[in-house]
């Protein structure tokens, strides 16, 4: 079975379960906050089984159990400085997302309820208190609500519903090394793909398709397998970081993103998977208004922006270290060169920044067309333009393109020019990538190979004659020539259809005689 059969199958089961928990709380609250719900839940199990896992390491020789040491004053404040040291949180037994669990089966026998359940999830966040991991930890689960009347009137209704979601949750596989797939990640997208609604539909702006966090990852990556740290400037989920790790060993995440909702997200998606709160630094600002990282430079950048969302383009900005060598700044109504100056500034001489935009950035004249210019004349930064099929992201049909930079380029270096958009699977909602599309990209990447009709090797020369314009068809020719028409042929065709028409009205009026019609 290959990895796209393995995500495609463990992501079916996966919405098969997430269907079900929608359809629990469908009619009693909007899709946007229950996604909440859900996503704050299966969180909360991970971070329970995180602490089972680690005590059962820490009692291995003891041969006793995490309830009877924790009764032992001396054994519980050894534990939980260990757990405080080690992944930056404490939860107590009775907590536990599995006791809950045992509790629940109990039925009117057991002691579970939100109440409970609220208890614990406080608990985790008073634990991190005047700890290291505090800040990666405050506020996880602001948008889970447990006392809301949308989940039932009273303590009983509520406690009813949230335990059927649990039972539900603790069904769902986490499977991170056997299927190359983001469960917290894919969970997003999937409730958001469903339930959309109020959720804010801005193209791409919520997650990017595992196939094209490859792309990305595998090219900042190449030649690398040890990277001192990648960052993305609107990280979301935190998928495309996390992408990143798998390609090469990360020792540090960075990212900053606007929307809190998604920035809980992604502090949780660190967590989920493995990364340890001393190893991740996601802030919660406006990336272009309010950087909460100028200071470092990466290795590694990535990112999918909003595609052409609006800034201030506040003439401050033009004092800038960021813009102010450019002379221009991106127009008001589309950031996307903005998002591209920005992540430029933040990228180490040795680094390699791909980022996932709309082909306008490619074509477009005016302040965006200098900047563009400046990038590949002035800074010889621009090394590779990679056209991706159209619809593939939730949210938008429209293509979109890679964009990838280098600091270190030579001076007679090409631009690649990559024309994969007709590579692809179609499929019901959104088109996809296969293994071997995204293999090819990076294959021609790496090679900088030409290949008729789908890519080629431009230098600076060339770019300079189409004045700056990076449209992919300026430089790969995807024209498929008709065959020529044989009109003889055509016209001798024409006339034997002539003569069998003609005996086949014969024999319809001989038919008619005999009828008598």
């Amino acid at each position: 079975m290959t990895t796209s059969e393995k995500q495609r199958e463990h992501q079916a089961e996966l919405h098969k379960k997430l269907w079900a928990m929608a359809n629990d709380l469908r009619g009693q609250m909007e899709a946007s906050e229950f996604k909440n719900y859900i996503l704050s839940l299966i969180f909360y199990r991970y971070l329970s089984e995180k602490v089972e896992s680690r005590v059962d390491k820490l009692l291995e020789e003891d041969d006793i159990s995490y309830v009877e040491s924790w009764k032992d004053e001396e054994m519980r404040e050894a534990l939980a400085d260990e757990l405080i040291q080690q992944i930056g949180y404490v939860i107590e037994p009775d907590y536990l997302f599995s006791n809950m669990i045992k509790e629940i089966e109990k039925g009117e026998n057991g002691h579970f309820d939100v109440e409970l359940l609220q208890t614990g999830i406080n608990a985790v966040t008073e634990s991190t208190l005047g700890a290291e991991s505090q800040d990666d930890f405050q506020h996880l689960f602001d948008d889970m609500d447990l006392s809301s009347s949308k989940l039932g009137r009273d303590v009983k209704s509520r406690s009813r519903l949230i335990a059927k979601i649990m039972v539900s949750i603790y069904d769902i596989p986490f499977l991170h090394d056997d299927v190359d797939i983001d469960v917290l990640g894919d969970a997003y997208e999937y409730l958001i793909s469903q339930f959309a609604a109020n959720a804010g539909k801005k193209a791409g702006e919520f997650y990017t398709p595992q196939q094209v966090s490859k792309i990305l990852a595998k090219i900042v990556t190449v030649g690398k397998e040890d990277l001192k740290s990648v960052y993305d400037p609107t990280c979301g989920s935190g998928s495309l970081l996390l992408r990143v790790a798998k390609e090469a060993n990360v020792r540090k995440f960075y990212g900053q993103e606007l929307t809190a909702t998604t920035y809980n997200l992604g502090r949780m998606n660190m967590l989920l998977h493995d990364v340890s709160y001393q190893n991740f630094d996601i802030q919660n600002e406006n990336t272009l208004e309010e950087p909460a990282h100028s200071e470092m430079r990466y290795e590694a950048v990535v990112a999918n922006p909003p595609y052409s969302a609006k800034w201030s383009a506040d003439p401050k900005f033009l004092d800038d270290e960021r813009f102010s060598a450019y002379g221009k700044l991106a127009p008001k109504s589309k950031a996307d060169y903005a998002f591209i100056q920005h992540m430029i500034h933040q990228l180490d001489d040795n680094g390699t920044m791909a980022v996932v935009l709309p082909h306008g950035v490619l074509f477009r004249g005016a302040a965006e067309g200098v900047i563009r210019k400046y990038l590949i004349e002035e800074k010889n930064y621009l090394d590779a333009v990679i056209g991706l099929p159209a619809n593939i992201f939730f949210g938008t049909s429209i293509p979109t393109c890679i964009l990838v930079f280098k600091k270190c380029r030579k001076e007679d270096e090409n631009v690649l020019f990559i024309d994969a958009s007709n590579e692809f699977e179609k499929g019901k909602n959104q088109n996809q990538l296969k293994d071997e599309n995204v293999q090819k990209i990076i294959n021609t990447y790496i090679n900088r190979e030409t290949i008729d009709k789908y890519s080629y090797a431009a230098d600076l020369d060339e770019i300079r004659e189409n004045d700056y314009n990076l449209n992919i068809p300026r430089y790969v020719d995807t024209f498929e020539e008709e065959e020529p028409v044989d009109l003889k042929a055509v016209q001798k065709r024409l006339g034997e259809i002539d003569d069998e028409i003609d005996e086949i009205e014969t024999e319809l009026e001989t038919y008619f005689q005999e009828l008598g019609v």
